[in-house]
């Protein structure tokens, strides 16, 4: 059975520590580092790092001693950093396999949170390919739901320029959900993408718009909606540039155009206004009294603004399937 040697702190030279290969973690902020540096060099490494030991034969017939990280990794960069020569380190003998190693970053980086969406993704998706690992025997290693796994596993679905903007923090893991539920649409999918980082779309601005496509689908699929109003829909997103949708009713209807700022909402005006000298002031009339404009309050960037219940609940769903988003 594996264990700790002796479960003893040894002092390691950093320059003797190998990286772990199998280390899920790909993106490091450099700021949270020299954070970490500078409270080393003044208080020290807190936390002993966990290696694994190895003798290797020199060239000439000599042993040396190698190290390999298993947990730590931030520790060990911000040790070099703070310009630490040596660090604690629990030796750990016994199992040391592939599994081992990566089992414990994984499992010390969720601990942590410090793991990205995207890259804990991967690690899952490792955990599963190289060690066949089911969905429940991941949870059970990390604590989490099964449905926690499958979600996460859920977002490498999306296209790589979209991963990216994750693991970059361009946008939130939340966001993942409303484009996921577009994978079948790949165009769509791509225009809402751009949508979040150009007109700064919170996660409930994005799964509005993903709702009203996945609507707009099902009448399609189910022949209900007059084909005349989907092509006037598309013609005035077109004309205005920006998304419309009509409902229909029994007597006339409602038109809303989106509009995400000031700006936009000026330019609609001004688009109008110009539209407005081509008709009568009747008609005109007629078609703003239709006009029902959805205004949304422009946040600084793209941001998750779920709660944090919400946050909590949706991670123990099946989030990404169609049947919970309301037709």
């Amino acid at each position: 059975m594996s264990h700790f040697h002796q479960d003893s702190i040894f002092w390691i030279d950093v320059d003797k520590i190998k990286p772990n290969p199998f280390q899920p973690r790909r993106e490091f902020d450099q700021a949270a580092l020299q954070a970490l540096a500078d409270s080393i060099r003044q208080y020290g490494v807190l936390q002993a790092l966990v290696v694994t030991r190895t003798e290797v034969t020199k060239p000439d017939g000599g042993l040396t001693t190698e190290y390999e990280l298993i947990a730590g990794e931030r520790r060990l960069r911000a040790s070099r950093l703070a310009g630490v020569r040596e660090v604690p380190c629990l030796i750990k003998v016994g199992e040391e396999n592939d599994l081992l190693k990566l089992e414990l970053a994984i499992i010390e980086n969720v601990q942590r949170e410090d793991l990205n969406a995207v890259d804990r993704a991967r690690a899952f998706r490792r955990l599963a390919d190289e060690f066949g690992f089911k969905q429940m025997h991941i949870a059970e290693k990390i604590g989490k739901s099964r449905e926690y796994v499958a979600n996460t596993l859920r977002i490498l679905d999306l296209p790589e320029e979209m991963l990216t903007a994750v693991s970059s923090g361009i946008i939130s893991e939340g966001h993942t959900r409303p484009l996921l539920m577009l994978a079948s649409r790949p165009a769509e999918q791509e225009t809402l993408f751009k949508e979040i980082i150009a007109k700064k779309l919170t996660v409930r601005d994005a799964e509005r718009i993903a709702r009203h496509i996945a609507v707009e689908r099902a009448h399609k699929k189910n022949a209900i909606f007059d084909q005349d109003m989907l092509d006037i829909e598309k013609q005035l997103a077109d004309t205005l540039g920006t998304r419309v949708h009509i409902e229909k009713r029994e007597s006339g209807g409602k038109i809303t155009i989106d509009f995400f700022s000031k700006d936009d909402l000026q330019n609609l005006l001004e688009m109008v206004n110009r539209q407005s000298t081509q008709t009568s002031s009747a008609d005109h009339r007629a078609v703003a009294a239709d006009a029902v404009a959805t205004a949304q309050t422009e946040p600084v960037k793209p941001e998750d603004d779920r709660t944090p219940a919400e946050v909590k609940q949706e991670e123990n769903e099946e989030i990404y399937s169609i049947k919970n988003f309301s037709v």
